[in-house]
């Protein structure tokens, strides 16, 4: 049997995703606000410890992405290449080290869900459309000083998220919160009733490169809504940092295991 990954076979033809590495292509409109550190740490498994500065400060990104293997074949065939996200970061520390890491994410692809479970996030399917940007007319907003762009959450028919970013200026970056290597446990439940995880790690992971256009940030605001499967109301936003706007390309060629059993939380 070959393939990377679900389903395998003798030619591997059917595999949902091919080997890393992976490459994307993307927009990515970020909102950063403030919430309650107690919400955050809330999300934080052990050994993982809130971030010893900001640690109340969150990220809700979109991106509109194209991605690829290494052979480029999706880009011939869009459907198998395009997808939009729409997650939460937040920062945390093991071992003296600042790390990003996502607690919730959702995605409107099944290659998109499949590659985010290797590696670590927590994906789910939701419905995700954000303002894309264009240089000619009047049916799109510039990526230039006056530029508003929205994005829109659902998932499970209930609006969970909604925002919009006026661009104001260039900007160094597009943010801090989601600025470090991800911090990602890896689970898989025991086959058998009651058995332990048959994969439990904390790993590491980050992108191999990255090369991004000029980011711009301006006003933002955020609104999050509840609904009886979710918890992004939960992480209620206290106060506005900023909003961002970037282009940018990335790859991603596996992660670091940084503890492989994970010791109980002794909670």
């Amino acid at each position: 049997m070959t393939g990377f990954f679900y389903p395998r076979t003798a030619t591997g033809q059917a595999s949902l995703l091919p080997a890393p590495p992976w490459y994307y292509s993307g927009d990515l409109l970020t909102v950063e606000y403030r919430t309650d550190p107690a919400h955050v740490a809330r999300l934080l498994p052990h050994p993982l410890l809130p971030a010893p500065q900001d640690p109340g400060a969150v990220a809700l990104i979109w991106a509109d992405w194209q991605s690829c293997g290494p052979g480029g074949e999706e880009l011939l065939d869009p459907v198998r290449a395009q997808y939009r996200e729409c997650l939460v970061v937040v920062r945390c520390r093991f071992a003296d080290r600042t790390y990003s890491r996502c607690p919730f994410i959702w995605v409107d692809s099944d290659f998109a869900l499949a590659r985010g479970l290797v590696q670590g996030y927590p994906k789910k399917l939701g419905s995700i459309h954000q303002t894309r940007p264009h240089p000619f007319g009047r049916a799109a907003p510039r990526i230039a000083a006056g530029g508003t762009f929205a994005g829109t959450l659902s998932a499970g028919g209930r609006r969970l998220a909604q925002a919009v970013v006026t661009l104001r200026e260039e900007s160094a970056d597009n943010g801090f919160v989601n600025a470090h290597p991800m911090a990602h446990h890896r689970w898989l439940p025991g086959i058998e009733k009651g058995a332990p995880d048959a994969l439990a790690e904390l790993v590491a992971s980050g992108s191999a490169s990255v090369e991004a256009g000029q980011a711009w940030r301006g006003d933002a605001s955020v609104e999050l809504f509840e609904s009886p499967t979710e918890e992004l109301a939960a992480l209620e936003v206290e106060e506005i940092i900023g909003g961002y706007y970037r282009q940018v390309g990335m790859s991603w060629d596996g992660g670091t295991v940084l503890a492989p059993t994970p010791p109980p939380d002794p909670a």
